[in-house]
């Protein structure tokens, strides 16, 4: 692994809004061309730092977290509502405007699945991979390990 793929790998599991992000990939660089400067390995280098996802959790451990009121939430929350309703509507009118009339009675029951398995797909993949899905991202909430790394996919099915 080379010095720039190690700094990609522990970047990457620090969240977009990290502070001083750029900071630690330069602290990281220097430290790195000291070490090379003096004469070890590289390999040897990025073998004593250690696992780059175990780096970036002790640089996020420092960050402290704050628990994010019941307000916010919600406001987050009903942000992400009116998101998924503003695309499933036009759908679910234009199918309903092509449809048969024999199958009107199931329209109903059908959108009300399938945009309940939409919403929550949207959350899942957003808080897993981004660490925040729209409403959250307008209200300035992440979602994040206590240890301040984002959540992994099957966290983020366990919240849903």
């Amino acid at each position: 692994m080379t010095t720039e793929l190690y700094i990609d790998r522990v970047l990457s599991q620090l969240p977009r809004t990290t502070p001083r992000r750029e900071q630690i990939a330069t602290e990281l660089r220097g430290h790195i061309a000291e070490r090379t400067a003096a004469g070890q390995n590289e390999a040897d280098i990025l073998g004593q730092l250690g696992d780059p996802v175990a780096l970036a959790e002790s640089y996020l451990s420092a960050v402290p977290l704050a628990r994010v009121s019941f307000g916010r939430r919600a406001v987050a929350k009903f942000l992400d509502v009116v998101l998924v309703l503003a695309v499933a509507i036009p759908v679910g009118w234009m199918a309903w405007k092509w449809m048969p009339e024999q199958l009107a009675p199931f329209a109903l029951v059908t959108a009300i699945v399938l945009g309940s398995w939409t919403f929550a797909i949207y959350v899942i993949v957003a808080e897993a991979t981004l660490g925040q899905t729209v409403g959250k991202r307008a209200v300035a909430i992440r979602v994040v390990r206590e240890s301040g790394a984002r959540i992994s996919i099957g966290q983020s099915i366990v919240r849903q």
